[in-house]
């Protein structure tokens, strides 16, 4: 993007209020709008201007090979403009690596992919976290477990005894070892049946 004489004085003088405050003149707000404007215009016909550049070279790229010297013409000046050779375009130029000019952009299409790839892989990389899973093995939850005491066991006249830990070389005790039957209570003692008297 060119700026004229004009343009250059505006913006120096932007530049200057924005590292110098000052009282601004009408003129000067009016004259940084209508540099604004035309700036934000200028954009917006490069972005067109680009939009059609690579309508036609997805025409020229599909008329290949018929149309090889046109299609490497403008796939140079849409690289120039900051376009980004996709899949298609590498696919083309490897079609046409024959050709000296083809083989040269080739090269620079395969070091541009490269860049955008590594630039999407680092955009994804997460940092690996400090803190540590407290689920795992080693996690904060084993630590703060370690920095408690020992809980000591309850003695008294309701509390129960610990329950044992199953050694390792012993299967795990089954629900009747750990609860025994309760004992049924005895059977009342047979009475001898007693006879009434006939009176």
């Amino acid at each position: 993007m060119a700026f004229g004489a004009e343009e250059l004085r505006v913006l120096r003088r932007a530049l200057a209020l924005a590292l110098h405050p000052s009282p601004v003149s009408a003129e000067d707000v009016q004259d940084c709008l209508r540099l604004a404007e035309s700036v934000d215009e200028a954009a917006r016909e490069g972005a067109r201007l680009r939009a059609f550049l690579v309508a036609d070279l997805a025409r020229y790229r599909a008329a290949l090979p018929g149309t090889a010297a046109g299609y490497l013409l403008l796939l140079e000046e849409a690289l120039g403009s900051g376009y980004r050779p996709n899949p298609d375009d590498l696919a083309a130029l490897r079609a046409l690596r024959g050709n000296p000019a083809a083989a040269t952009l080739l090269d620079r299409c395969r070091m541009l992919a490269e860049q955008d790839v590594r630039a999407r892989l680092s955009a994804l990389a997460v940092p690996p976290s400090r803190t540590r899973l407290l689920a795992l093995p080693g996690g904060l939850a084993s630590e703060e477990g370690a920095k408690k005491p020992a809980e000591k066991p309850a003695t008294g006249p309701g509390s129960r005894p610990p329950a044992k830990t199953p050694s390792p070389d012993r299967p795990i005790p089954t629900p009747g070892e750990v609860f025994p039957p309760k004992r049924k209570p005895a059977p009342p003692p047979a009475n001898p049946p007693q006879q009434l008297a006939a009176g």
